[in-house]
């Protein structure tokens, strides 16, 4: 056997100073990333829907097979939603439960960010690098939703945490297991778990251009085969009680169900997207500005990665080549969302863990630091201002009416105003001398505008909250509800006794069996409607118009104002 012996020699314990340091960040990123933890309810897209599933996971006991409503669904492996249903049932139904999955995978990848950075390098660049995925705008956005990415990008970073530990530092076959045993978890999140292996692509390239680099434990050890068990675990764990279930139950739906999220789901996605359809250069946006304020570092960083590269700078290259290849991956398929390269944020902040300290010292990134956080408080300061005037800035007051907002308006300008003073003012309070600190401020400052005055101000509407408590309020706390066209959003905050009749079924569908079940007791029974799924069939003067949801117009009406005979 090469090279058994660690490539690096054993960690130092860290200092007092080090360890106040570590939990400073900590508790300033839990602060962060649970602010406005119980202020809102789930938001589309995605959160509702996750939500429903899990709260009837929990209500029905159907947890191999979950529900949305009374139909199947298919669309995503159950972990995430296990994971809310578990945080559902332990806080029994606190409003923020269906938060906590996502903040305790944003933890977790910080911190796993950080112990890589600290074990390759040392405690200040493992520091930088958790700091820099913090403040990446689309990672703290994402952590502070409950939707199934930051989750599946916590499972990656602990892949790749293993594998690293692994190839860098071993051998370490209980990490290296640990990391397959990850990517196999990954994919009965969303799929995709598996791009974690990919990192043993650019180890192969290291084991031939810098052998001395890395760790090699011998490719003809058979302890490589750990990854083909601790992989197909979690899959199995969860595939093969499905398969008996389905093949027991013998019902048609069960078996669609089970082809549709073995084949067309979590096989067919993962190896080519189809929805969302973008060009091959979609992703170059995501990676300038979505990931900003990180993407300042590329200017250093890419001439300190093509030296890594021709020196063999393996702690380096290993994470910023597995990132170009998730780049890759994606980048070829038809279908493209900003959040699939998501759990590449940490490879890339690892790869730039070592210069982080260096680039802080530079006029040029000060500088930069320091213009964007003024001029860009200074223009959101004069947008927020002139809307607050009534002047229709990029459509304002469109967005105002279409979702239904005409009370909160002015709130609205006042907060845009107050994230925009927020940036404006910490970057003329440090000036450019500690231009940097003054950004991060700023940032800070629009986070916690975001979550705590936006979070309960939008809520009504973004969550159909407002919409469902005031049509229960208009039919009365006994009568019963039919639901047409109805979103999650509708069927989670619904109050009091409701039926649907298919969210998968065609609106006119809907519509034909909600005014069949209506008919029956038209005195105690209402319907809650999509305003295009009535098509004619309604006569509105009879109607009560709920208003708007979610860019969508509401109406509750009962039998009386139904058009007999007629289809929508």
């Amino acid at each position: 056997m090469i090279g058994t012996k660690p490539l690096y020699p054993a960690l130092p314990r860290l200092t007092h100073d080090e360890r106040v340091q570590l939990w400073l960040f900590l508790g300033f990123a839990l602060l962060l990333l649970a602010a406005g933890l119980g202020l809102r309810d789930p938001w589309p897209s995605d959160e509702p829907r996750f939500a429903l599933v899990a709260r009837q996971m929990v209500e029905t006991g159907q947890w191999l097979f979950p529900h949305r409503g009374i139909e199947l669904y298919a669309d995503k492996p159950p972990l995430f939603m296990w994971l809310q249903a578990c945080a559902y049932w332990l806080t029994r139904g606190w409003r923020g439960w269906f938060l906590l999955p996502s903040l305790a995978a944003g933890m977790g990848t910080l911190a796993l960010t950080y112990d890589l950075g600290r074990r390759l390098w040392n405690h200040r660049a493992g520091l930088f690098a958790a700091i820099a995925v913090l403040f990446v705008l689309q990672f703290t956005y994402q952590m502070k939703r409950a939707q199934i990415d930051p989750m599946i990008t916590f499972w990656i970073t602990l892949a790749n945490w293993g594998l690293l530990l692994h190839l860098l530092r071993g051998p370490n076959w209980r990490a290296y297991a640990l990391g397959c045993f990850a990517a196999g978890l990954g994919v009965i999140t969303k799929g995709v778990g598996f791009l974690a292996l990919l990192m043993l692509v650019p180890y192969a390239w290291a084991c031939l251009r810098s052998p001395e680099r890395v760790a090699r434990p011998g490719w003809t050890n058979p302890r490589w085969l750990l990854a083909i068990p601790a992989f197909v675990l979690p899959v199995f764990a969860w595939g093969l009680p499905m398969l008996l279930v389905a093949h027991f139950r013998g019902t048609p739906e069960y078996h669609a169900y089970v082809h549709d999220i073995l084949f067309h789901q979590t096989l067919g996605r993962a190896t080519g997207s189809w929805s969302h359809p973008q060009p091959p250069w979609y992703f170059i946006n995501i990676i300038l500005l979505d990931w900003f304020p990180l993407s300042l570092l590329y200017i250093g960083g890419v001439p300190r990665w093509w030296r890594a590269l021709r020196e063999g700078e393996t702690r380096m290259t290993l994470p910023l080549i597995w990132s170009i290849l998730i780049l890759i991956f994606f980048s070829l398929q038809t279908g493209k969302r900003d959040v699939y390269i998501m759990p590449a944020i940490p490879m890339v902040a690892l790869a730039l863990a070592p210069c982080i300290g260096d680039m802080l010292r530079t006029r040029w990134l000060r500088w930069s630091a320091f213009g964007i956080g003024l001029s860009g408080g200074i223009v959101i300061i004069i947008t927020g201002a002139l809307a607050l005037h009534g002047h229709d800035v990029a459509h304002f007051n469109q967005i105002v009416v279409v979702r239904g907002l005409e009370d909160q308006r002015n709130a609205i300008c006042w907060m845009i105003i107050s994230i925009g003073a927020a940036l404006a003012v910490s970057a003329a309070v440090c000036r450019p001398r500690h231009g940097v600190v003054g950004l991060l401020a700023g940032l800070t400052g629009l986070w916690f505008i975001w979550s705590l005055w936006a979070y309960p101000l939008l809520n009504a509407s973004s969550s159909a909250a407002g919409v469902m408590r005031e049509a229960r309020a208009y039919v009365g706390p006994t009568a019963s509800i039919g639901l047409v066209g109805p979103r999650e959003e509708n069927m989670f905050m619904a109050i009091g006794p409701t039926r649907e009749f298919g969210m998968t079924e065609p609106a006119a569908t809907q519509f034909a069996r909600a005014t069949a079940w209506q008919a029956k007791d038209p005195a105690h029974r209402w319907i809650f409607s999509l305003d295009a799924a009535m098509g004619q069939c309604v006569e509105r003067a009879k109607a009560h118009p709920l208003g708007h949801s979610n860019r969508r117009q509401w109406w509750l009406f009962r039998a009386g104002a139904v058009v007999p005979g007629c289809t929508p």
